[in-house]
């Protein structure tokens, strides 16, 4: 460490908190400068919920996340054995300016800082905000790379099927999966979900789903096999076609033990072992263009920001998997 490094060190609590103490990068202009291999950057929005609020201030509590310090550059995945910031060049270009008033708006700055990240050759990883920003996240992404060339790998506890949400909103967190499909930015047969249970949605709505070509993995399947194959085979069925994987991770397919501030917390989901395990197998063995972690909600979080920090880690592991794949090239 250089004598200009440590003065510049200091631990987790101090600074301005980027996510992993990462360098602030404010314009696209600047992204594409950075020669970065990621970058991390915030949706707040919550205008989307239609149960408990606060995703809007997800973002800042998940880069607030984590006991590392800075300079990150020793940090280590000890089950991949990589150093990721050392192997990647991490970025932080900050959030999409999400006016409060107005979701259409909201979603239409995330659009652009997604498409701005992916046009500077970033994988970007998107900190929600409610899930109703996986519908322009997503839609920039295939933008990009073209429609029908990304396939989606979707954990969460509810499938966002539905065709519209109370009062007939069509964009809210509980339609994004559905508004992708009819698109076409995102091919229905190319649309994994795993950990889907619960009450909601109804068996017509799965008839909908069936229709489309989907393919889901609920927690009673996950219950009576070997979770690895599950995610294996969600893996392939993603890829059945497309060349690339787009993975979307509702918090809320953790069980509420493990993630209680949530805006639709519902029991008997997955563990954060069993998450993590599977952001690290998925990002080490396709070609990963985009990550979003969603619905994470400060208000309701429980002591220590467990929630926070099961979405910082789900971050981290795909950029430690991400970092692991680089090095084996």
């Amino acid at each position: 460490m250089t004598n200009r490094q440590r003065a510049g060190a200091h631990p987790a609590f101090m600074g301005i908190p980027t996510y992993l103490f990462s360098p602030y990068i404010e314009t696209p202009e600047q992204l594409k400068e950075s020669g970065a291999d990621v970058a991390i950057l915030g949706a707040p929005v919550d205008m989307g919920v239609v149960n408990r609020p606060g995703a809007r201030f997800g973002p800042r509590a998940i880069r607030q996340a984590g006991y590392f310090g800075s300079p990150n550059d020793q940090l280590y995945h000890q089950g991949l054995g990589v150093y990721p910031t050392q192997v990647l060049n991490i970025v932080d270009f900050g959030d999409a300016y999400c006016p409060p008033s107005s979701l259409e708006l909201s979603h239409d700055a995330v659009r652009m800082k997604v498409m701005h990240a992916v046009q500077a050759g970033t994988v970007p990883i998107i900190l929600g905000g409610d899930h109703s920003i996986t519908l322009p996240a997503a839609t920039a992404v295939a933008q990009h790379y073209g429609y029908g060339k990304v396939g989606m790998v979707h954990f969460d506890a509810h499938a966002d099927t539905g065709d519209s949400s109370y009062g007939g909103t069509l964009i809210s967190h509980g339609s994004p999966m559905r508004r992708l499909i009819e698109s076409g930015a995102i091919p229905g047969r190319n649309f994994v979900q795993i950990g889907l249970r619960g009450y909601w949605p109804p068996a017509t709505l799965f008839d909908w789903m069936r229709e489309q070509g989907m393919r889901w993995h609920p927690m009673s399947e996950i219950e009576t096999r070997d979770f690895d194959e599950v995610v294996d085979e969600a893996i392939a069925e993603a890829l059945d076609g497309p060349e690339y994987i787009y993975l979307s991770v509702d918090i809320d397919v953790l069980d509420p033990a493990f993630a209680p501030g949530t805006g639709t917390p519902e029991p008997g989901g997955l563990s954060s072992t069993d998450l993590l395990r599977a952001v690290r197998r998925i990002s080490s063995s396709v070609k990963l263009v985009a990550v979003d972690v969603v619905e994470v909600s400060p208000p309701y979080d429980g002591p220590g920001a467990i929630t926070a920090e099961a979405g910082h880690r789900v971050a981290l592991e795909a950029i430690c998997a991400l970092a692991w794949q680089r090095s084996q090239e």
